[in-house]
């Protein structure tokens, strides 16, 4: 079902792009106009009815909703001090939101809009990013951009709070592989991608250095179904994908330098969306291979 409603997605946003383009891949094309959402722009994420769902939309401290036929709308306005950074959703069409300014996880209810804490513990720093496992478990980066230090929790049903690591860098991108066996946590600060096993109950152990850069920063990061990770390169405006083995196949050059974070969607899930902070919206690109997930 899901792959049918995000084909209607692609139906109607594709409208616009010549025909010939549609078939380039690794082409970055613009997905909304600039300026429609702040420099906070984030956490692209997708739900079953094939709505895209991006933090800050207009003003910090709001979601925006990207409907099926392209149109742009204002979704929820958060709690007073709350900034959300990522979204994801559970199995059950809960959203969660990593809200860094108020220093909590959020959960909102999709069918009334209601937003309640679903996460607080005194030793989060400020959770920036977020993925979720097929037994609804979260886990979280969390950076101090002051001190260069982060921490990684895994937030279990009811909220639960676990420390998994607290001798991190700047921890900030966060996924889970296809077979939700490895974690793989960056540190924008500090360049480097670790991974993780991760065992049944989500713990995590044998980290191990994944992918190191000489340059710039890093944000969000996705998973394809093949297992390649797709790691937003802050500052160059490139998606660099990384083999399983951590080598790298190639990066996709972007029309913006700010990139934030991901999402695949589209046509059988081979199309990634883009958050660009510096131009405020997003831009589209069309992969060879889908998505984890479809």
């Amino acid at each position: 079902m899901i792959r049918l409603l995000v084909l209607l997605l692609l139906t109607g946003s594709m409208a616009t792009l010549h025909a010939q383009d549609f078939q380039r891949h690794f082409i970055a094309e613009d997905f909304t106009a600039e300026n429609l959402f702040t420099n906070n722009i984030e956490g692209p994420c997708f739900d079953e009815a094939g709505n895209l769902y991006v933090v800050n939309y207009q003003k910090d401290g709001t979601i925006g909703l990207i409907a099926p036929n392209r149109k742009i709308s204002l979704f929820l306005t958060l709690p007073q001090g709350s900034t959300a950074n990522s979204i994801k959703f559970d199995s059950k069409g809960n959203m969660y939101l990593a809200d860094f300014s108020a220093h909590n996880v959020l959960k909102v209810n999709m069918k009334n809009k209601k937003v309640s804490v679903y996460a607080h513990n005194d030793g989060f720093n400020q959770p920036n990013d977020i993925c979720i496992n097929s037994k609804n478990q979260l886990f979280a980066s969390d950076p101090n951009w002051k001190e260069s230090t982060g921490k990684i929790w895994r937030i279990d049903k009811g909220g639960k709070a676990v420390l998994l690591d607290d001798k991190m860098g700047t921890t900030n991108g966060i996924e889970l592989s296809p077979d939700e066996r490895i974690l793989y946590v960056n540190e924008s600060v500090q360049r480097k991608i670790w991974a993780f096993d991760v065992d049944f109950d989500g713990n995590i152990s044998n980290k191990r250095l994944f992918a190191e850069f000489p340059d710039f920063g890093f944000d969000g990061m996705k998973c394809d179904k093949e297992g390649n990770l797709y790691v937003t390169r802050y500052g160059k405006g490139t998606i660099a994908i990384l083999s399983p083995k951590g080598e790298l196949i190639r990066e996709v050059q972007l029309k913006g330098k700010n990139c934030s974070n991901l999402v695949f969607g589209g046509l059988n899930g081979k199309l990634v969306f883009v958050t660009l902070q510096d131009r405020k919206g997003m831009e589209m690109f069309r992969n060879d291979i889908a998505g984890k997930g479809y």
